[in-house]
């Protein structure tokens, strides 16, 4: 992260507990920790109902935006350091066992939270991109949202889906949200990851709709250049948001990887 970036975060101290959300499950000592980061215009509140259809000793780890939920305040992002930085910082201390997921823009900022934890020592277990080009693929679908007014963007936003069209057709909510979701997607068109790209020595899990126009399934084989670990594909009936319609097969899929992760570091 640089150094501009962390310094001015010192000086508007963040909250972790608005930054990183922890919705504990029903067991006493989870056996690991699942940290979900949001598609572009996205927020904690969406994805908090994944407890419910998750194992109960699984904690889920949510994180939450600037510009949106109790980070309202804040100013809206203008890099993936804006969005990757406060999480990493505000981690619970307790997070051993960890795996990262993202779903779209979020799987960018899940590469930098595994390559930020990674580079400090505290890897995680497995990385699991959804519906994501590869970190060093430029944006195969960019929106352009410096090009378009309200009204156009929330027409191409509405096309990709995930949105609750009820917010952005009422003007007093759509004032409020849009600009963070204009600054989600200047970020995710401009992101683009020129170094080596083999900085993780984590598994990576890729899953796509074998229907989505924002991220072609022959995107997705690229992830694995990003580790030295192995790298699973799959896919799934559905556009861009296809997990929307079969949430508990998704989970029951992302389970899966918490289970293979669990076993295969389970003490001796």
């Amino acid at each position: 992260m640089s150094p501009d970036h962390t310094d001015a975060y010192r000086e508007d101290p963040e909250d972790p507990e608005n930054v990183v959300w922890v919705l504990p499950g029903a067991a006493a000592h989870p056996r690991i920790s699942l940290l979900v980061l949001p598609h572009s215009g996205g927020n904690a509140h969406s994805y908090a109902p994944w407890r419910d259809l998750l194992p109960g000793d699984v904690r889920l780890l949510i994180g939450q935006y600037p510009g949106r939920g109790a980070r309202f305040s804040e100013p809206p992002p203008t890099s993936i350091d804006d969005l990757a930085g406060p999480v990493v910082r505000c981690l619970p201390p307790d997070t051993g066992d960890l795996v990262i997921l993202g779903h779209s823009m979020g799987s960018l900022v899940a590469f930098e939270v595994a390559r930020a934890l990674t580079g400090a020592g505290r890897p995680p277990r497995a990385l699991i991109a959804s519906a994501c080009r590869p970190p060093y693929v430029p944006n195969p679908s960019p929106v352009h949202p410096e090009r378009l007014d309200d009204d156009a963007l929330v027409a191409a936003i509405k096309a990709r889906g995930g949105t609750d069209d009820g917010i952005l057709d009422e003007p007093e909510l759509r004032e409020i949200i849009m600009p963070p979701i204009r600054a989600d997607f200047a970020i995710d068109d401009a992101y683009r990851f020129t170094a080596d790209p083999s900085v993780l020595t984590c598994p990576v899990t890729v899953i796509g709709g074998n229907a989505d126009p924002v991220v072609p399934a022959i995107e997705l084989p690229g992830w694995s250049a990003v580790t030295s670990a192995r790298t699973a594909v799959g896919l799934m009936p559905g556009g861009h948001f296809y997990f929307q319609q079969q949430l508990p097969a998704f989970l029951a899929l992302v389970t899966g990887v918490l289970n293979a992760v669990a076993a295969e570091h389970q003490p001796a």
